[in-house]
């Protein structure tokens, strides 16, 4: 490993182990805007594609002086290209898409190491979804990374699992699918024990166990504590349930009450993750508010679908992600998702329709000529 690829790890971790207790205000701008700026020059230094794409924006480290105005990568040019600020080797971990838009065209999001990527995740995790307890039975309902090795979502469970769950703690998805008889089994274990639980899935993977224990007229009524943790993914599934649907099925079922629901925002070509505040703000004896916030390492801005200037406060737009843990490919993100910010935080709206806005078309056609050597 390069004298510089240790350096710019070394300057996140620093960053994160100084920032952890977070509250949304960002007190930490300056240090934030100064190591944005050093982790764009050495994206810029050995991240060609994205070089050249900055290139074409005619934005240089030189020229640079706030994070605000990094150039922002299209989440397609982690479909369409190699972006990785160092070279890849034969057993280096590689996140994929689920390729549910396009099965031929999945992001690549290359991880040499997962120094940076765990430390990212854990003191917000602690935070906003285990506030009031250190460990706790997590009933993991997605795969984990030994059955989805390329899955980011599967080493996020797998993480997870590790660092707060206790000896009951496992995933129950494998190649054949949810073990429902297994997760029926450890729900009636930890009722009959009182013991706290977390569900851990994806949307969808909450729909079909809901179907099956429907089928199986099962319901539960979970110790206090307990919660949902919802970690998003109706893209490209076979039928929509709505969000409150979805909520009245589940508080119906295992008798969690909305304030122990959480949602999650995360995706493969990202390092961090952002979730609900409601029970952070729960635990502080606050009123809970349901919007998102990022951790000190992460900044949002919400940009007009067609101009990407941004919007003012409380219009809709494209979320723009910048991610200081994302130490190898590139530090901003031009998502295909909607949302809106307000002094709280932000709320996510869905995917762009077709990701077809004229702004987000537009720097990919820059991004795509700015490659095409």
């Amino acid at each position: 490993m390069s004298d510089s690829v240790a350096a710019i790890q070394e300057e996140i971790l620093s960053f994160i182990d100084q920032h952890q207790v977070m509250d949304g205000h960002h007190e930490s701008d300056e240090d934030f805007n100064r190591l944005a700026l050093d982790l764009f020059q050495y994206q810029f230094d050995h991240n060609l594609p994205y070089k050249k794409y900055a290139q074409q924006q005619r934005k240089s480290p030189l020229m640079v002086h706030r994070w605000q105005d990094i150039p922002l990568m299209p989440i397609q040019g982690y479909k369409k290209l190699t972006l990785s600020t160092t070279p890849i080797t034969a057993d280096e971990a590689v996140f994929m898409s689920s390729g549910t838009t396009d099965k031929n065209h999945r992001s690549h999001s290359y991880h040499p190491t997962f120094a940076v990527w765990n430390e990212s995740m854990k003191a917000p995790f602690k935070q906003y979804v285990l506030p009031d307890v250190d460990r706790i039975t997590i009933i993991g309902l997605f795969s984990d990374e030994e059955h989805l090795a390329n899955s980011s979502l599967a080493h996020y469970v797998s993480h997870a699992i590790a660092e707060f769950g206790d000896q009951h703690s496992r995933a129950y998805v494998n190649q054949d699918g949810i073990d429902y008889q297994g997760v029926v089994a450890a729900l009636k274990a930890a009722e009959e024990d009182q013991r706290p639980v977390m569900l851990l899935g994806a949307s969808f993977s909450y729909v079909h166990l809901l179907d099956y224990l429907k089928q199986q007229k099962l319901v539960f009524h979970l110790a206090e504590k307990s919660r949902i943790f919802d970690t998003g993914g109706f893209k490209g599934q076979s039928r929509q349930v709505s969000e409150d649907q979805l909520l009245a099925d589940l508080e119906g079922t295992f008798g969690v009450s909305r304030d122990y629901y959480l949602n999650m925002y995360g995706m493969t070509e990202i390092s961090s993750q952002c979730y609900d505040q409601n029970l952070w703000r729960l635990n502080q004896g606050l009123e809970p508010i349901y919007s998102k916030q990022t951790p000190a390492w992460v900044r949002v801005r919400i940009l007009d679908t067609d101009t990407l200037e941004p919007v003012t406060p409380g219009e809709k737009g494209v979320l723009a992600y910048y991610d200081l843990s994302n130490w190898n490919s590139c530090l901003g993100i031009l998502t295909e998702d909607l949302a809106v910010q307000d002094e709280a935080g932000f709320t996510l709206l869905g995917r762009i329709a077709g990701a077809e806005s004229k702004g987000c078309s537009i720097s990919i056609d820059q991004l795509l000529q700015a490659n095409q050597a």
